[in-house]
């Protein structure tokens, strides 16, 4: 097994990244009750203690239940108004429409209430509007739209918590709104029949981190509550909210939700449901993307949802919608094959945007990764995929990273932004829309999206590096590999993987265990296509371990890995089952030169 106690000894100031490797902090009583209480490994044991889980609580992070912890739907502000307003048009046969988000999480919200409403006989058609037209969320002329194609009603998901003025001109226009969402708000709610997110001031439900998907699965159950309650089920089935779970857990996983509490449970059991490959969408994704199962949060953070946002990144928006919200296979099949051509192609766009900035970075002229801050722009590029793109600058240069692609002929910028951790990257955006610098802009912590206009972005570079040098220089100083436990290439085995993968789902607020390996050979480095690297590990006594590190071309690491020689290593311990091996590999993520260690 992995040695639990100390990585300390591995004398790491500074490794190629820039970053200290550090222990994991855990209390040593909580890690010894869960030793006590749970049987488990003293390195499992911290690893849990680390992740902030209490004694006593360890099983129930371990073996996450819904019915544990299922919130009241009532404990969401205007769940019971949407529920009551939602039947009530079912039993009238009102003809509604909802509203989604082109992303993954808008995707699998609106498919799990067209799979509810088929349920109950009704038809939901989808409504996803087109990023490069229509942007992002509701607008007049969408509600029109849906409006001349006889709607009287609307459900939003994953967007609408700010569409004021859009909703107004709905209701202005005769059609009532429903509003599903979790984005923050800092307003009062927008005029409609009902708001329901989390993060609306006021809602008492605690349940902040769900995505769009786990807040209209609460509202699935609401929904068969109320129909429970009016006896709508006197003469035909309940609708079983549990085979709709994958979906949920689709939203939870590819919207980087915090995987805690409730959201837990729910990606935990959805990933479970996904395994049985029930949804003929997510099922011939899965067969055009080559890959096998049982579901994992990797499956659905980088084989499903890249594809599914791939349409309503440089395709059809609403490809990813009617994927997941099929029930004909062969048009699953035929949904699947379009989207995986369309994510081939998101990866051309993608590399080219991506040298394109990073050229411009490394040329310096005030773009340079220097300060606190960086911000590129250019020309053409496709707004589907910078936000991709920042957040692999982001990754490579650990700060604050913007990303605008200008349209030459308006000279208007559309921008994504992506952050680390303590730098409040929205919060600033939106100070630089409130100071004049922005057509557009706002987000939360992590993330940032925006409207420019071209001959703007020199000031707004300015005004950023002002206002986040302090807070970058205090998170650059925190800013640290956090380590699990120490492995050797001997014990770093099947069975060590499958102890440390019981702390799965793995996502915001439970990170992927992290290991060190000290004193390692690196030989038969070898290049691969996309710029990543595979290597093989030897220790002291000879034992090897099979080693890749991705997209490393071009980088100090990738570079000091070619070289060969001793290092420390810091990675995620990964399963290997290549010819069916059954065995483990390393994914190496940092190193350090040992003689430059104390």
């Amino acid at each position: 097994m992995a040695d639990g106690g100390q990585v300390g000894y591995l004398g790491v100031a500074r490794s190629l990244s820039g970053r200290v490797w550090r222990q994991r902090p855990a209390d040593p009583q909580d890690v010894q009750a869960h030793q006590r209480q749970l049987g488990l490994s003293e390195p499992l044991a911290r690893a849990l203690a680390s992740r902030g889980i209490a004694a006593g609580e360890g099983e129930t992070y371990l073996n996450p239940t819904l019915k544990a912890q299922f919130p009241d739907p009532s404990s969401f502000m205007d769940m019971d108004r949407a529920a009551s307003a939602l039947v009530d048009a079912l039993e009238r046969g009102r003809r509604m429409y909802v509203f989604a988000d082109y992303d993954v999480d808008g995707a699998s919200s609106s498919a799990l209430l067209v799979r509810w409403f088929r349920a109950m006989g009704a038809d939901l058609p989808i409504y996803v509007p087109d990023r490069m037209t229509e942007g992002y969320g509701p607008s007049t002329a969408a509600f029109r739209r849906m409006k001349d194609q006889g709607a009287e009603l609307v459900v939003t998901v994953d967007c609408g918590a700010a569409a004021h003025d859009a909703i107004a001109a709905a209701t202005e226009m005769g059609l009532e709104v429903v509003v599903v969402d979790h984005h923050l708000m800092k307003a009062e709610p927008p005029a409609c029949t009902a708001v329901v997110n989390p993060n609306r001031p006021g809602c008492a439900s605690g349940q902040g981190n769900l995505a769009a998907a786990g807040v209209a699965f609460v509202l699935l159950a609401a929904l068969n509550r109320e129909c429970r309650r009016r006896g709508l089920f006197a003469d035909r089935p309940e609708p079983d909210l549990r085979k709709w779970l994958d979906l949920a857990a689709l939203g939870a996983v590819c919207d980087v939700t915090r995987l805690t509490g409730f959201n837990r449970a729910l990606a935990s059991q959805g990933l479970r449901i996904m395994s049985g490959w029930e949804n003929p969408g997510i099922k011939a994704l899965m067969e055009v993307a080559a890959a096998k199962g049982p579901a994992t949060a990797f499956h659905a953070g980088f084989i499903l949802g890249p594809r599914i946002n791939a349409g309503g990144r440089i395709g059809r928006s609403d490809l990813g919608a009617r994927l997941l919200s099929t029930d004909d296979p062969a048009e699953a099949l035929e949904l699947a094959r379009e989207l995986d051509e369309l994510n081939a192609a998101r990866k051309d766009v993608e590399r080219d945007v991506l040298e394109a900035a990073v050229a411009q970075i490394e040329r310096g002229s005030n773009v340079g990764p220097e300060g606190p801050v960086v911000v590129v722009a250019g020309e053409g590029w496709h707004p589907g995929v910078i936000g991709i793109v920042a957040g692999r600058l982001r990754e490579r240069w650990r700060k604050p990273v913007i990303v605008i692609g200008l349209d030459p002929v308006n000279g208007i910028g559309k921008g994504s932004g992506r952050s680390q951790p303590g730098v409040n990257l929205g919060r600033a955006v939106q100070a630089a829309y409130d100071e004049g610098l922005l057509m557009a802009g706002g987000g939360h912590a992590m993330a940032a999206g925006l409207t420019i206009r071209a001959r703007d972005v020199p000031e707004f570079r300015a005004f950023l590096e002002s206002r986040l040098a302090e807070e970058q220089a205090e998170a650059a100083a925190l800013d640290a590999v956090e380590i699990d436990a120490a492995l050797t290439p001997r014990s770093a085995d099947r069975e060590l993987w499958a102890a440390f993968d019981r702390l799965n789902p793995f996502g915001p607020g439970n990170p992927e265990p992290v290991f060190a390996l000290a004193q390692v050979r690196v030989e038969q480095p070898m290049a691969m296509k996309g710029g990543h690297l595979r290597c093989t590990l030897v220790d002291a006594d000879g034992t090897k371990l099979r080693a890749v590190a991705w997209r490393v071309a071009d980088t100090a690491l990738g570079q000091r890995l070619m070289a060969g020689g001793a290092l420390h290593v810091v990675g995620k311990l990964k399963p290997d089952d290549w010819n069916g091996r059954q065995g483990v590999q390393f994914e190496i993520e940092d190193a350090a030169d040992p003689r430059m260690c104390g």
